[in-house]
């Protein structure tokens, strides 16, 4: 029998089978109303397609776990369009889509180790660490005196990607970023 999941054991990032479909919950809220029985709100991001389905699930259903594996994989190179990583520890590569990567492809960096989620043994998710440390290739001029508000300007990062940081970064400074959110986070001291 497959592992199943009851509504109690509900999490961010549960990988579960709908409709024999890969999804991973993004959201969830245990709802208890005065008059009724309980119930759990989802969100569902489907693996395959990227599509978001929302689902209520009353207290005591089951979702069956999809067969999904997550593997350390290594970034190795890239065509344009296909991205190229490589299992660190059975060295086979595992081409992913542009599609797939969904702008995550912008904070690549050499050798860089990824999370990469399996389905039946195809790669279906990229997931890159919480933060990486990056060179600012380039940043916009800081107006002087425009320091009233948290004020940002763009900035380039050695990995391409733009980002806003605040007035202070200036070109060939290391920072640190939330690959997430794709936010600033601080400055690296380099000494």
């Amino acid at each position: 029998m497959a592992n199943v999941y009851e509504t109690s054991e509900f999490r961010n990032g549960l990988k579960v089978l709908v409709d024999g479909q890969p999804f991973s919950m993004i959201y969830f809220q245990f709802v208890k109303p005065g008059k009724g029985t309980a119930f759990t709100r989802t969100k569902l991001k489907n693996l395959l397609s990227g599509n978001v389905i929302e689902r209520t699930y009353r207290t005591g259903d089951t979702l069956e776990a999809a067969d999904c594996e997550d593997v350390e994989m290594q970034y190795t190179w890239n065509d344009g369009e296909t991205f190229y990583f490589q299992n660190t520890e059975t060295f086979d590569e595992v081409p992913v889509s542009k599609q797939m990567m969904d702008g995550s492809e912008d904070f690549l960096t050499d050798d860089i180790i990824v999370s990469i989620t399996m389905f039946n043994s195809r790669p279906v998710a990229v997931t890159l660490p919480n933060f990486i440390e990056a060179k600012v290739t380039y940043a916009e001029p800081g107006a002087k005196g425009n320091t009233a508000t948290n004020a940002t300007k763009n900035a380039t990062l050695s990995t391409g990607a733009t980002i806003q940081v605040p007035l202070f970064v200036e070109t060939d400074e290391v920072i640190r970023v939330d690959t997430r959110t794709r936010e600033y986070v601080s400055r690296v001291n380099t000494k």
